[in-house]
């Protein structure tokens, strides 16, 4: 005889809980200077799922960065709530809970690729051998293993940002922010990138929140894309990408990614008259 198994309704929304590791409701940030208030973001509540690749996009100034350093607990709500993990950003922050990579890779000129990519661990004051085993393990993972002895100036910005990715990743936290860490490369870099950062989101598993402003890469990278309007930021619409996870670059020339990258644009066109 089947018997149909119903979970019990506060055990289904312990496990809805636990698989969100980002959750904002109703936030807002405001900034004061001069006597002037500017409204960053207004609004805005988001669930971020466990193992999911989520971009946000939107026009410069919308507050894209300031809601990933909110997470990140670099800025603070003037209102609502945030929780990362369950916790106060602050609580994940010092639970090292996250990994931050930033517009410019941040490196120590004077410090070599291995010993840059310890550093958080040299503060977290891990044994040496297992910095070491660290270091060459994500070094590897992004592709610099042989470089591990070079300093940051002689590499290329895009390796360099691949070395930021590896010292991020190096303490193995289930979360990474990153702020538009490719804006400034060129264009054969950035794919290049676009496509390694997408195979080490699959092969680790961790959930990623990721600052764009390219249609193109939020839809190759994104299981979610955030649109957001333009100040003070709202969410106009969250838009899942029903690609196949595995994905070549070439599926930027497919019919299902341009109609995912139209809605996208449809979405910031609407933004720009958000009421």
């Amino acid at each position: 005889m089947a018997v149909d198994l119903v979970m019990a309704p506060a055990a289904a929304s312990a496990r809805a809980a636990a698989s969100i590791v980002v959750e904002a409701a109703d936030l807002a940030i405001a900034f004061e200077s001069g006597g002037q208030r500017t409204t960053a973001l207004e609004g805005v509540s988001l669930a971020i799922n466990r193992g999911s690749f989520v971009s946000l996009i939107g026009p410069s100034g919308c507050g894209k960065t300031t809601l990933l350093r909110a997470i990140a607990d670099l800025e603070q709500p003037t209102s609502g709530r945030l929780t990362v993990n369950g916790m106060s950003p602050e609580r994940a922050r010092l639970e090292r809970a996250y990994g931050y990579v930033f517009q410019a890779p941040a490196l120590y000129p004077w410090r070599s690729v291995e010993r840059n990519v310890m550093l958080p661990l040299e503060i977290m004051g891990m044994a040496a051998a297992e910095r070491r085993q660290r270091a060459a393990r994500y070094l590897d993972l992004v592709g610099l293993g042989e470089f591990r002895r070079r300093f940051p100036w002689q590499l290329s910005g895009g390796m360099q940002q691949r070395v930021s990715i590896a010292r991020a990743l190096s303490f193995e936290p289930a979360l990474l922010l990153m702020d538009e860490p490719f804006g400034a490369l060129d264009e054969i870099t950035r794919d290049g990138l676009n496509l390694h950062l997408h195979q080490l989101w699959r092969s680790t598993g961790m959930t990623a929140v990721f600052v764009t402003h390219s249609i193109p890469e939020a839809v190759y990278l994104s299981t979610r894309i955030v649109v957001m309007s333009p100040r003070p930021g709202k969410v106009v619409e969250v838009i899942d990408v029903d690609l196949a996870a595995e994905r070549d670059l070439d599926i930027r020339e497919s019919p299902a990614f341009l109609r995912v990258a139209h809605r996208v644009r449809e979405a910031l066109r609407a933004g720009h008259s958000y009421d």
